[in-house]
Protein backbone atom coordinates (compact mmCIF):
# COMPACT_ATOMS: atom_id res chain seq x y z
CA UNK A 1 0.00 0.00 0.00
CA UNK A 2 1.28 3.45 -0.90
CA UNK A 3 0.60 5.98 1.86
CA UNK A 4 2.21 8.85 -0.01
CA UNK A 5 -0.18 11.55 -1.22
CA UNK A 6 -0.28 12.35 -4.92
CA UNK A 7 2.32 14.95 -5.72
CA UNK A 8 1.75 17.96 -7.97
CA UNK A 9 4.78 19.73 -9.39
CA UNK A 10 5.14 22.97 -11.30
CA UNK A 11 8.49 22.96 -13.06
CA UNK A 12 10.60 24.41 -15.82
CA UNK A 13 13.44 23.00 -17.84
CA UNK A 14 15.79 24.52 -20.39
CA UNK A 15 17.60 23.10 -23.36
CA UNK A 16 20.81 25.10 -23.21
CA UNK A 17 22.88 25.31 -26.37
CA UNK A 18 26.46 26.55 -26.36
CA UNK A 19 28.24 28.81 -28.83
CA UNK A 20 29.14 25.77 -30.97
CA UNK A 21 25.60 24.35 -31.20
CA UNK A 22 26.17 21.64 -28.59
CA UNK A 23 23.63 20.73 -25.91
CA UNK A 24 24.65 21.55 -22.33
CA UNK A 25 22.89 18.95 -20.20
CA UNK A 26 22.91 18.02 -16.53
CA UNK A 27 24.30 14.65 -15.45
CA UNK A 28 22.20 14.25 -12.32
CA UNK A 29 23.77 13.14 -9.07
CA UNK A 30 23.11 9.68 -7.62
CA UNK A 31 21.31 11.06 -4.57
CA UNK A 32 18.35 9.45 -2.86
CA UNK A 33 15.28 11.68 -2.90
CA UNK A 34 15.91 13.61 -6.12
CA UNK A 35 13.96 13.05 -9.31
CA UNK A 36 15.77 10.82 -11.81
CA UNK A 37 19.02 10.21 -9.90
CA UNK A 38 21.91 9.38 -12.19
CA UNK A 39 19.99 10.27 -15.35
CA UNK A 40 20.78 13.01 -17.84
CA UNK A 41 18.41 15.93 -17.56
CA UNK A 42 17.83 19.57 -18.32
CA UNK A 43 18.77 22.42 -16.06
CA UNK A 44 15.71 23.92 -14.36
CA UNK A 45 13.49 23.18 -11.41
CA UNK A 46 10.43 23.92 -9.32
CA UNK A 47 8.44 27.12 -9.40
CA UNK A 48 8.43 29.10 -6.16
CA UNK A 49 5.64 31.29 -4.84
CA UNK A 50 4.00 33.48 -7.43
CA UNK A 51 6.89 33.55 -9.89
CA UNK A 52 6.10 32.98 -13.55
CA UNK A 53 7.51 29.98 -15.37
CA UNK A 54 9.92 32.31 -17.19
CA UNK A 55 11.10 33.82 -13.89
CA UNK A 56 11.49 30.29 -12.56
CA UNK A 57 13.67 29.07 -15.42
CA UNK A 58 15.87 32.18 -15.21
CA UNK A 59 16.35 31.68 -11.45
CA UNK A 60 16.83 27.90 -11.53
CA UNK A 61 19.25 27.91 -14.46
CA UNK A 62 21.31 30.67 -12.83
CA UNK A 63 21.42 28.73 -9.54
CA UNK A 64 22.45 25.49 -11.26
CA UNK A 65 24.97 26.70 -13.84
CA UNK A 66 26.38 29.79 -12.12
CA UNK A 67 25.88 31.89 -15.25
CA UNK A 68 23.10 34.44 -15.69
CA UNK A 69 20.99 34.16 -18.84
CA UNK A 70 18.49 37.05 -19.08
CA UNK A 71 14.81 36.27 -19.59
CA UNK A 72 14.76 37.65 -23.13
CA UNK A 73 17.24 34.96 -24.22
CA UNK A 74 14.86 32.12 -23.32
CA UNK A 75 12.60 30.91 -26.13
CA UNK A 76 9.43 29.10 -25.04
CA UNK A 77 9.47 25.59 -26.53
CA UNK A 78 6.25 24.22 -25.10
CA UNK A 79 4.15 23.46 -22.07
CA UNK A 80 2.41 20.44 -20.66
CA UNK A 81 -0.04 19.61 -17.91
CA UNK A 82 -1.30 16.28 -16.65
CA UNK A 83 0.22 13.01 -15.48
CA UNK A 84 3.82 13.41 -14.33
CA UNK A 85 6.15 11.50 -16.65
CA UNK A 86 8.92 11.57 -14.04
CA UNK A 87 7.02 10.61 -10.85
CA UNK A 88 4.48 7.81 -10.91
CA UNK A 89 1.07 8.86 -9.64
CA UNK A 90 1.90 12.57 -9.63
CA UNK A 91 0.71 15.46 -11.74
CA UNK A 92 2.80 18.04 -13.49
CA UNK A 93 2.45 21.50 -14.99
CA UNK A 94 5.64 22.41 -16.77
CA UNK A 95 7.16 24.74 -19.33
CA UNK A 96 10.19 24.07 -21.50
CA UNK A 97 12.54 26.71 -22.85
CA UNK A 98 15.60 27.00 -25.09
CA UNK A 99 18.59 29.31 -24.54
CA UNK A 100 21.30 29.56 -27.20
CA UNK A 101 24.84 30.86 -27.40
CA UNK A 102 25.79 30.07 -23.81
CA UNK A 103 29.58 29.81 -23.30
CA UNK A 104 30.20 26.37 -21.80
CA UNK A 105 33.55 27.42 -20.36
CA UNK A 106 31.87 30.16 -18.27
CA UNK A 107 29.63 27.76 -16.35
CA UNK A 108 30.09 26.74 -12.72
CA UNK A 109 27.76 23.78 -12.20
CA UNK A 110 26.31 23.53 -8.68
CA UNK A 111 24.03 20.49 -9.08
CA UNK A 112 25.21 17.35 -10.84
CA UNK A 113 27.82 17.82 -13.54
CA UNK A 114 27.93 19.29 -17.02
CA UNK A 115 27.55 16.99 -19.99
CA UNK A 116 28.31 18.55 -23.39
CA UNK A 117 26.65 16.66 -26.25
CA UNK A 118 26.82 17.22 -30.01
CA UNK A 119 23.36 17.04 -31.63
CA UNK A 120 24.40 13.95 -33.59
CA UNK A 121 25.16 12.11 -30.34
CA UNK A 122 21.71 12.45 -28.77
CA UNK A 123 20.65 8.97 -29.91
CA UNK A 124 23.69 7.50 -28.13
CA UNK A 125 22.67 8.97 -24.76
CA UNK A 126 18.90 8.53 -25.24
CA UNK A 127 18.63 5.52 -22.87
CA UNK A 128 20.22 7.61 -20.09
CA UNK A 129 17.92 10.63 -20.52
CA UNK A 130 15.35 11.50 -17.88
CA UNK A 131 11.84 11.30 -19.40
CA UNK A 132 11.31 15.08 -19.45
CA UNK A 133 14.71 15.68 -21.07
CA UNK A 134 14.05 13.00 -23.68
CA UNK A 135 10.68 14.53 -24.47
CA UNK A 136 12.02 18.11 -24.68
CA UNK A 137 14.91 17.12 -26.95
CA UNK A 138 12.58 15.13 -29.23
CA UNK A 139 10.25 18.13 -29.55
CA UNK A 140 13.16 20.48 -30.18
CA UNK A 141 14.81 18.25 -32.78
CA UNK A 142 11.51 17.53 -34.59
CA UNK A 143 10.70 21.22 -34.68
CA UNK A 144 14.08 22.04 -36.11
CA UNK A 145 15.50 25.52 -35.95
CA UNK A 146 12.64 27.14 -37.83
CA UNK A 147 11.25 29.29 -35.03
CA UNK A 148 7.84 27.65 -35.17
CA UNK A 149 5.21 28.85 -32.70
CA UNK A 150 5.03 27.50 -29.18
CA UNK A 151 3.30 24.15 -28.99
CA UNK A 152 0.78 22.97 -26.44
CA UNK A 153 1.09 19.26 -25.77
CA UNK A 154 -1.46 16.86 -24.38
CA UNK A 155 -0.26 14.54 -21.64
CA UNK A 156 -0.86 11.52 -23.87
CA UNK A 157 1.95 12.75 -26.09
CA UNK A 158 4.45 12.63 -23.20
CA UNK A 159 4.67 8.88 -22.73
Amino acid sequence: MNDKPLRHRETTGAIIIDSFGRFLLQQRDHVVGITNPGKIGLFGGHREGEETFLECVVREVHEEIGYFIPAERFEHLGSFEGADIDIEGGTLHGHLFVARGVPADALAITEGSLLVVDPGEISEIAPKLAPTARFALEVYLKRGDQGTPTIRLATDDLT
